[in-house]
């Protein structure tokens, strides 16, 4: 999908490249649908704690069959919907009992064709979803479960995939994108083939109102501060304050590792993500 700019009538289309992608412009399936309340950063006592949130369109939310639990039934690809909910768009499914459900678009599938999820062994074509104990070395895929039948839950935005190792002793090693290699399964259920709408990353905001459109406030430097509102404010000038990058609490921002260690999943990593291997 190309990146186009259209010819610019106001200044700030000057800057705005957009994707050009055919999708259907018909109202999602309202069976398909339901109310989405955003906190804005708020928590359950209405109090701020994640900062520049707030404002933006209203949205309706898609319920995405991430669980493919309907076996060895084809579904055909009605069209192509855009989801404001994620940077992938989706594709509606139409049973043959009438049933529709939708799905992450994957790349290369096009309207029309038959997509199948089934426990044991099917074509490889994108879309269909199987275990991975029955899936060749090296395969691309998307939407891994974490736990069997759970859902998936691993590479679910525009143009992430996973790479399929090996397996043994009963667990899948994947290769995510960041580099990291993690164990899950064998039996847990993936997609074949990438996310689409992989050149959603190329395309560019052009203004500041598009932010707000998504719900994203400003966001004012520590540095431009008062040195009572934040660490690294105040000085003479342009100054940056002295000492580490951190937040307006002391907390600090670069280079500081955040994942727990007792975090459960620790045990399904065996290289993180900057090439070390967990202990």
């Amino acid at each position: 999908m190309p990146i186009v700019q259209q010819k610019p009538v106001t200044p700030s289309g000057r800057f705005y490249f957009k994707n050009k992608v055919e999708l259907s412009d018909k109202r999602p399936e309202k069976a398909l649908t339901k109310g989405h309340h955003r906190k804005k950063g708020r928590n359950t006592y209405g109090r701020i704690t994640s900062r520049r949130r707030g404002g933006g369109h209203k949205r309706l939310y898609r319920q995405i069959d991430f669980r493919r639990e309907r076996l060895d039934e084809a579904a055909t690809v009605v069209c192509f919907e855009y989801d404001p909910n994620r940077t992938a768009n989706l594709a509606l499914l139409e049973y043959s009992d009438g049933v529709k459900a939708y799905i992450l678009a994957p790349s290369s599938l096009v309207e029309g064709d038959k997509i199948v999820s089934s426990s044991g062994k099917v074509d490889f074509k994108p879309g269909n979803a199987m275990p991975l104990n029955q899936i060749p070395y090296g395969t691309k895929v998307h939407c891994v479960e974490m736990l069997p039948g759970a859902g998936a839950k691993i590479a679910r935005s525009a143009g992430s995939e996973v790479r399929l190792i090996s397996i043994d002793n009963g667990y899948a090693s994947l290769k995510l994108p960041s580099g990291e290699i993690r164990i899950v399964k064998e039996n847990c259920r993936a997609t074949i083939g990438s996310v689409g709408n992989s050149s959603h990353q190329k395309s560019t905001i052009g203004k500041a109102g598009r932010n707000r459109w998504k719900g994203r406030r400003p966001r004012v430097r520590g540095v431009a501060m008062n040195p009572v509102d934040h660490p690294m404010g105040g000085g003479e000038g342009r100054t940056s304050g002295g000492g580490h990058p951190s937040s307006p609490w002391g907390q600090l921002s670069k280079g500081f590792p955040t994942r727990k260690k007792s975090k459960p999943s620790n045990s399904q990593i065996l290289v993180r993500r900057n090439g070390r291997r967990m202990k």
